[in-house]
């Protein structure tokens, strides 16, 4: 028996139990394996969904261009199917994702722009605004849009769904699984409850991401959006393929979590699986775990793994990124305002003001031995920043800007985090641009902000490792 293509091949994955992990637990647990498939994520089911729909809408003409803002693992099943039907491929993503799913991109002969994740969705430097101003500049080209285009949601109701009532033989109780565009939970869970409406589904959310709350709360609260590093997964935006009322609860799992219950399967259950696979399976654990009471052995809870532990070799699988990150060792309950607290001397910020010439600024920063500053205007609220790289750039390009006012050269303001973040949320952060936040204080502080860096960081953990007993873990 032989295939025609590679696309007949997609679909139909395994349907694993897991042994150890989650043993003392009432139900049955499953996994749906979705790394069988040949481009190694569950998003070669909407590759060929995408893409086809185009084609019946006469939307994209032969040799067209197919243009989409994907994590990775949309780009590699888009990218699998215009190959067998003579499509080019133009992806855009974020400098968040690892080298690996750039790198399979372009392995697969799609050209790949990089822009940075933490601009807002209408920022004309996001990936969504950059897939959506190629198709509007490019020929014969589509933005295929997975966060809204139905074809999403469809291609599991279609395939997912039907294979997870067909593998259990209709006795599935529970389906969980991440949410980042929706189609894959959404899809699938209108699917299951067709067939039994008493089927629940879990959604399983990233700290950081917006579904969490707009699920239990439905409020979209944009203070709650803050950079996280488990992939291909959670938004900060609401796709229309999210069908919250197809979804019967919503759970949290923070990257630590996550990042170490995806070391756990692949050493306890030789599930070899990426980032968002640990976190849904450590939200399945999690939401069982809460209800255990009203769960017995007859329940069969499906978790879904979306792709691969390959494209996480530099992360997720690497111990010096994970020990950098404070994933794999237990890591003291450290804050922001802790970290401040080690420091050896208390200082007032060092603040520029937008109209200050360049000169003075540097005069400052030099004096004082800093490498970046904030930027404040009258009413002291943080307008930019300006940092040393910033300032040599500008001088190298114009040596007479001495004269010219900061607001003219400054860079995004520097993230504004309160007192009260966590390490693994405040680390994430300071992996960005000058690698500095604003420590906000609290209601009373009057804006009185403290500025924190990765030393302050390294520091801090420093001597928190000497009085734990000389650093040892």
């Amino acid at each position: 028996m032989w295939y025609d293509s590679v696309l007949d091949t997609i679909g139909d994955t395994p349907l694993v139990r897991l042994n150890e992990i989650g043993s003392d637990l009432p139900p049955t647990i499953l996994a749906k394996v979705e790394f069988f498939n040949p481009g190694g994520s569950v998003k070669d089911r909407i590759g060929v969904s995408l893409i086809e729909e185009a084609e019946r809408q006469g939307d994209i003409e032969p040799g067209g261009t197919i243009i989409e803002g994907t994590s990775g693992n949309t780009g590699a099943g888009l990218a699998i199917t215009a190959i067998a039907k003579g499509y080019r491929c133009i992806f855009t993503t974020t400098d968040k994702q690892s080298q690996e799913k750039v790198d399979v991109l372009r392995g697969l002969g799609a050209e790949v722009l990089v822009c940075p994740t933490n601009v807002e969705p209408d920022d004309p430097r996001s990936y969504y605004s950059v897939a959506r101003r190629l198709a509007d500049e490019i020929p014969n080209s589509i933005y295929l849009n997975q966060y809204d285009n139905p074809a999403n949601a469809k291609a599991h109701y279609e395939t997912t769904g039907p294979e997870l009532w067909e593998q259990t033989e209709g006795q599935i109780t529970h389906f969980v699984a991440g949410a980042g565009t929706g189609g894959t939970i959404s899809g699938t869970a209108r699917y299951l409850k067709e067939q039994n409406e008493d089927v629940k589904v879990i959604g399983v959310d990233p700290c950081g991401s917006v579904f969490h709350k707009y699920f239990h709360e439905g409020v979209f609260d944009e203070d709650e959006i803050y950079p996280y590093f488990t992939e291909g997964v959670g938004e900060d935006i609401l796709p229309e393929n999210m069908n919250f009322d197809l979804v019967d609860d919503f759970v949290e799992v923070d990257d630590k979590t996550a990042m170490q219950m995806t070391r756990r399967l692949a050493e306890e259950e030789g599930l070899f699986i990426g980032q968002s696979c640990g976190m849904a399976v450590a939200g399945t654990l999690q939401w069982i775990d809460a209800h255990r009471d009203a769960l017995s052995p007859d329940d069969v809870v499906v978790v879904l793994l979306p792709d691969s532990g390959f494209r996480y070799l530099s992360k997720t699988y690497n111990d010096d990124w994970m020990q950098n990150h404070g994933f794999l060792e237990t890591n003291p309950d450290v804050t922001a305002d802790q970290v401040l607290s080690t420091r050896q001397k208390q200082t007032n910020i060092i603040a520029a003001g937008p109209d200050d010439e360049l000169g003075d600024v540097i005069e400052t920063m030099t004096d004082e031995g800093i490498s970046q500053m904030p930027v404040l205007d009258d009413n002291h609220e943080v307008v930019g920043s300006i940092t040393e790289t910033r300032i040599l750039n500008e001088l190298i390009e114009n040596p007479d800007s001495r004269k010219a006012p900061v607001r003219e050269i400054m860079g995004t303001p520097f993230p504004v985090v309160p007192a009260s973040l966590h390490l693994d949320h405040l680390s994430s952060y300071l992996e960005r641009d000058a690698g500095a936040v604003l420590v906000d204080h609290g209601p009373n502080s009057q804006k009185e902000y403290s500025i924190l860096t990765k030393s302050d960081l390294i520091s801090a953990l420093a001597k928190v490792g000497q009085s734990n007993g000389n650093g040892a873990a």
